[in-house]
């Protein structure tokens, strides 16, 4: 089975109804996680601390599918990335 990563990640956005940020630079970054279940209790534990700011939202980004294991290599390889 592969390894489930998840990045838990949030910043302060633009607008409260999309989804870009005010600035990248800041973006704080939590941690990544090997599994959902430790991704959320981050992710919720920032959300909560945050809860006054309706800019601030934090993700959780499903990192293991940005790779297709079955393909021989990833669209980021190909680019020589």
């Amino acid at each position: 089975m592969p390894q489930r990563l998840h990045l838990v990640f949030g910043g302060e956005l633009v607008d409260p109804q999309r989804t870009e940020f005010e600035n990248v630079d800041d973006i704080h970054i939590v941690g990544m996680f090997s599994d959902y279940d430790s991704a959320y209790n981050a992710w919720k534990s920032e959300a909560q601390r945050t809860v006054d700011n309706a800019h601030m939202r934090y993700f959780i980004a499903h990192i293991h599918r940005l790779r297709d294991e079955e393909a021989e290599a990833s669209s980021t390889e190909e680019l020589g990335h």
